[in-house]
C-alpha cells in the first residue's frame, strides 16, 4: 500500500535524523581522536620571520576549523633542551607533534636536505624558489616523508651571510684562521675548513654567549637574525653580504600525527601552511633593504663582493661539491642545479 503524503514527510523527517545522528556521532569519535593541542617547534620565536610563520600557520588553521584544531608553540627548541639538530627526531618518535623547521637542521636525518647548503648552488631568490617548488623540492618532500615526517610547505630563513669581530672579509684568506660558529652539519665544516677558517659547531642557544666571550671570532646567519638578535652587540662589526647559502623552512607534522587527521582536515591543515609559508616569504623579503639599512646605520662595516671576488669563494670551495654531491645524490644536485640555470629571472 502506497503511503500517504503525511506518512511520506514523517519518513522523510526521521530518515534526516538518523542521518544528522550518525553525522553528529561520526563528528565526535573523529574530534576524540584529536588531541585538545598540538605541539609546534621552531628555533626562533615570533620576533623573527621564522617564528612569525608558525604563529601565522597557527592563527589560519585555528580560524579556518573554527577552533577544532589548536596548536602550540614552543620556540628556542625547548621540547629538544635547546639541541635543534634534535628536532627532526623527536618528530619521528612522537615528542614533537609538528615544526617549522629548518633544512640545516634536519639534514643529519634527511641527507637530501644538505642540498641547500652547498656552497653559492644558489645566486639569488630566483634560484631558491626554482628549486623549491619544482621537481627538486618534490623529491626533497618525498624523502622527508620517507623518514615519518609529513612536509607540507616552505617557508624561508633567508641567505646566510658572514659576520666577524676582526677584520674585512673580501677574499678566502681573509678567514684563514678565524673561529667562526656553524650550525650541526658537517657539511659546513667541510666548507669552513675549504676556506681556512677553525669552524666551531655549537647550538643558537649557545652561539650569543661565545660571540661576547670571544671564544668564536664569527657566525653565518640571515640578515633578519643579525638584526633582530642584535648579533652587532657582541662585538661583530664586519659583516660580508656573500650568500653562500640559504636555509628554507619546512612546515612539518608527525606522521603518527598527520594519519590521525580526517582528509579534510589534512587539507586544512596543509592549505594553511602554504598560505602561510608565502606569506612569510613575502614579508621578509620585502624587509631586507630595510633590515641592512638598519644594521648599517647601527655602524657595522657592510661589505658587498664583486663579481670577481664573489668567483673566488665559489672556486675555494668546489671540493664541498666533490664530498657532498653522492651523499646527497647526484641526480637531486643535477636536478637543482638545472632549476637554478632554466629559472626566471
Amino acid at each position: 500500500m502506497p503511503l500517504t503524503k503525511k506518512e511520506g514527510l514523517m519518513l522523510k523527517s526521521k530518515t534526516l535524523l538518523v542521518v544528522a545522528a550518525v553525522s553528529v556521532l561520526f563528528s565526535s569519535v573523529v574530534s576524540a581522536q584529536y588531541k585538545d593541542e598540538y605541539t609546534v617547534s621552531t628555533v626562533l620565536p615570533s620576533a623573527f620571520p621564522w617564528g612569525q610563520a608558525a604563529d601565522k600557520w597557527v592563527e589560519l588553521v585555528k580560524e579556518r576549523s573554527d577552533g577544532r584544531i589548536n596548536m602550540k608553540i614552543y620556540s628556542n627548541s625547548q621540547l629538544v633542551s635547546g639541541d635543534q639538530t634534535k628536532e627532526f627526531s623527536a618528530m619521528r618518535s612522537g615528542l614533537i607533534d609538528m615544526a617549522v623547521g629548518s633544512t640545516i637542521n634536519w639534514s643529519p636525518q634527511v641527507p637530501q636536505l644538505n642540498l641547500f647548503s652547498l656552497p653559492f648552488l644558489m645566486p639569488d631568490y630566483a634560484a631558491i624558489d626554482a628549486i623549491t617548488q619544482g621537481d627538486a623540492g618534490d623529491a626533497i618532500f618525498e624523502a622527508i616523508k620517507e623518514r615519518g615526517v609529513t612536509p607540507l610547505a616552505w617557508g624561508e630563513n633567508g641567505f646566510r651571510e658572514l659576520s666577524n669581530s676582526q677584520r674585512v672579509i673580501d677574499e678566502p684568506a681573509d678567514l684563514d684562521g678565524l673561529k667562526i660558529r656553524v650550525v650541526g652539519s658537517p657539511l659546513f665544516q667541510d666548507t669552513f675548513n675549504a676556506l681556512g677558517a677553525n669552524p666551531t659547531q655549537m647550538s643558537w642557544a649557545d652561539a650569543k654567549p661565545a660571540l661576547t666571550t670571544g671564544a668564536v671570532d664569527g657566525q653565518e646567519n640571515p640578515l633578519s637574525v643579525f638584526d633582530v638578535a642584535r648579533i652587532d652587540q657582541v662585538g661583530q662589526n664586519y659583516l660580508t653580504l656573500w650568500h653562500y647559502m640559504a636555509d628554507p623552512l619546512v612546515f612539518a607534522v608527525s606522521n603518527r600525527i598527520w594519519n590521525q587527521f580526517s582528509p579534510e582536515d589534512q587539507a586544512l591543515l596543509k592549505q594553511a601552511a602554504i598560505d602561510a609559508g608565502q606569506w612569510e616569504i613575502e614579508k621578509s623579503r620585502a624587509e631586507l633593504d630595510e633590515t641592512l639599512e638598519k644594521i648599517k646605520e647601527r655602524g657595522v662595516q657592510v661589505t658587498e663582493l664583486t663579481d670577481a671576488q664573489h668567483d673566488a669563494f665559489v672556486k675555494a670551495t668546489k671540493s664541498v661539491y666533490d664530498t657532498w654531491t653522492p651523499k646527497i645524490g647526484e641526480d637531486l644536485v643535477d636536478m637543482a642545479k638545472e632549476a637554478v640555470a632554466n629559472r626566471s629571472r
